[in-house]
């Protein structure tokens, strides 16, 4: 019988949002697994440390695996996000050639916990009409996600560089 790499994956990217927050970054983070399941590289949100407000987790995930493992090692690979995938990254992805998104943490969540602007497009709505179609999971150990939002919503935020 064999497992799913689901959740060991989903919970590195759990914990690289932790490690976000402790970098005074927002608390995202994001994995990608091969076809097979192995787990190649784990990142986090950049925002802040980077100055690049497109250093999303996802989108530092996309960057770093093309410039670290070449660009084939995205092509059907799965993602694991912390939290849904905004419409930037999920188009990151989609032109990466990644096959999966599996998220955590939902938008609506994300949004009522956090605030601020809000770009209404989910994931799956933007990745499931695509041409080929990525297929999305979504709220996957969820709890475990929105912990630590709940966690850093107690903790004064870091200033901005």
């Amino acid at each position: 019988m064999t497992t799913s790499p689901d959740p060991a994956a989903m919970r590195l990217a759990i914990e690289a949002s932790r490690m976000a927050v402790a970098a005074g970054d927002r608390p995202y983070g994001a994995a990608l697994a091969a076809p097979d399941g192995e787990v190649l590289l784990v990142e986090r949100n950049r925002q802040h440390t980077a100055n690049d407000s497109t250093a999303h987790a996802e989108m530092v995930l996309v960057r770093e695996a093309e410039a670290r493992l070449g660009a084939a090692s995205l092509q059907g690979a799965t993602v694991y996000a912390s939290g849904e995938p905004c419409a930037m990254c999920a188009g990151a992805m989609f032109w990466a050639g990644v096959a999966r998104v599996v998220y955590a943490a939902p938008q609506p969540a994300l949004a009522l916990m956090q605030g601020g602007p809000l770009l209404p497009a989910r994931c799956a709505d933007l990745l499931g009409h695509a041409q080929p179609p990525v297929r999305v999971e979504g709220e996957f150990l969820a709890d475990e996600a929105l912990a630590v939002l709940r966690e850093t919503s107690t903790t004064p935020p870091r200033d901005s560089p």
